[in-house]
């Protein structure tokens, strides 16, 4: 199933206070990148980023993003701005690091 333009319009409008947040197609699903960064994408309609040592302390279940993929962690409550945005400058950090 791919993902929706309504909701990665709504996970980008979400993620508004992260730097330089860019997405590109991919296959019917959506990677998200920050200033070159890819920390994650949006698969089936769920937010899901790149695991890294800082990002467990949010304590968010393993999701796999496609047949034969890496697990990655599911943001479940995209709703939560702060937190979201929270969460993504976290991953990114670590992956610049």
């Amino acid at each position: 199933m791919a993902s929706s333009k309504d909701y990665r319009d709504y996970i980008l409008e979400q993620l508004s206070e992260v730097p330089g947040v860019s997405c590109r197609p991919m296959m019917g699903e959506f990677l998200l990148y920050s200033n070159g960064v890819l920390f994650g994408g949006i698969y089936d309609d769920r937010l899901l980023v790149k695991i890294v040592p800082e990002n467990k302390k949010f304590k968010m279940e393993e999701a796999i993003p496609y047949l034969g993929g890496k697990p990655m962690y599911f943001v479940e409550d995209v709703d939560d701005k702060e937190k979201l945005t929270e969460i993504i400058k976290t991953t990114i950090d670590n992956l610049k690091a």
